[in-house]
């Protein structure tokens, strides 16, 4: 295979899953800059970890002088993809697209760069084609090279079927529009190279095929592994749901105690996909064994909330969370909730705070914590699960309540 050394290090990272020729895609890398594209469609106004893989290698090619792509499905959003799922997504409005779209764009910044520079990262919108499609058009042009009988083999689409879950037509038109996708951003920008979750390998070698059989264009694709963590749980979510990019949904330290809170086994992995860590410390790190992996875990924590959030504001979730865990303090910087000063004066029995605070998702969890042993107010254990908080609890304008040795909530009268 030709040298790239893009295709060396995501490989050594973890990021390659499959890649449809990568003898091919290594030579025409090595002989210079490309540009590679991976899309994300606007459900929601922000991403979250999920999202983070594919942020990352986009990130990796950067690095080695090439150019990503990043594509917004303003007009994918309005179908909704498929793959991997059981039901219909929610239909959105324009409007909420336009926003979603809005603040998607900034979860990119902090790990790309983008600019007019022969590497620098672009941002497009496959609604600046999409919406201009004409239906009869569309059909006689790209209709006939998608045979029903092929579609219907790949997984987006077997999935519903073999679950007997409902498929709309719709739906069923994704895999043609995000195949359209490819075949304009390589006639606009010259994209060789679609890169996505390993769900979407049916979407992008349908696209492949369509490039080369309208235009006899090279064209390639490569996906990531679906992360879990080592327990099998998905990646990204947690009890309080699931872990976003962005402070207006989680704050820096909440961001930074998640991949504090990394399972033993998932380290080194973890630090080879979502940091710039070289190599061979990552090697040294995941070798750790007892007590020294939790520094290794600091270390992770401390790399990943700097890519996502800035150095500073990485350093000071980790020294908020040493005086937090090793010095027992209640550091002003840990995320608080507002309470009532009404319900804080009655006094409110302490499973019930828990779980208004977000440490339990239930009243049942916060007792069970509770008698396990695990929840402690002011970091003295509760011994009751009525035991009443109220005002006379706070230490300057707070309460401090912990779950576990990892989770921390300042409770304020609001």
């Amino acid at each position: 295979m030709a040298n790239s050394d893009f295709l060396t290090e995501a490989t050594e990272r973890g990021f390659v899953f499959q890649c449809t020729d990568t003898e091919a895609l290594g030579a025409a890398m090595a002989a210079g800059p490309i540009k590679a594209y991976i899309g994300f469609d606007c459900t929601a106004d922000s991403l979250h970890v999920g999202s983070l893989v594919q942020i990352m290698i986009l990130r990796l090619l950067q690095k080695h002088g090439h150019k990503p792509v990043v594509l917004m499905g303003g007009g994918t959003t309005r179908i909704g993809d498929p793959s991997g799922r059981d039901e219909s997504r929610q239909m959105l409005t324009d409007e909420t697209i336009a926003a979603n779209m809005t603040g998607i764009r900034r979860c990119f910044a902090p790990f790309l760069r983008f600019g007019d520079g022969a590497s620098d990262a672009t941002m497009v919108n496959n609604a600046d084609w999409l919406d201009k499609l004409g239906y009869i058009g569309l059909l006689r042009d790209v209709g006939t090279h998608f045979t029903i009988n092929r579609m219907l083999t790949f997984d987006s689409v077997k999935l519903r079927l073999d679950r007997e879950q409902p498929l709309t037509f719709l739906e069923f038109n994704y895999m043609i529009l995000q195949s359209y996708d490819f075949r304009e951003l390589n006639r606009r920008h010259g994209v060789m190279l679609q890169i996505g979750g390993s769900d979407q390998w049916g979407n992008i070698v349908s696209g492949m095929e369509l490039t080369r059989r309208t235009d006899a264009k090279p064209v390639f694709g490569l996906t990531t592994p679906l992360i879990a963590t080592a327990s099998g749980a998905k990646m990204g979510k947690t009890a309080q749901g699931a872990v976003w990019l962005t402070t207006d949904r989680v704050s820096v330290y909440d961001y930074w105690q998640f991949w504090r809170n990394t399972e033993d086994a998932d380290v080194g992995r973890f630090m080879r996909l979502f940091t710039d860590l070289p190599l061979d410390e990552i090697a040294r790190l995941e070798a750790l064994g007892g007590a020294e992996i939790n520094e290794a875990k600091k270390i992770l924590a401390t790399a990943a909330t700097g890519l996502a959030h800035g150095a500073a504001a990485a350093a000071e979730a980790a020294e908020t969370a040493r005086l937090a865990f090793e010095e027992g303090a209640a550091a002003a910087s840990l995320p608080s909730v507002d309470v009532p000063r009404a319900e804080l004066e009655a006094g409110i029995p302490a499973f019930r705070l828990f779980a208004l605070a977000g440490l339990a998702t239930t009243n049942g969890e916060s007792r069970r914590l509770i008698r396990g042993g695990g929840a402690r107010v002011n970091d003295v254990a509760v011994t009751g699960e009525d035991r009443v908080v109220s005002m006379a609890d706070m230490i300057d304008g707070a309460i401090k309540l912990s779950a576990g040795r990892k989770q921390h909530k300042l409770i304020r009268a609001g």
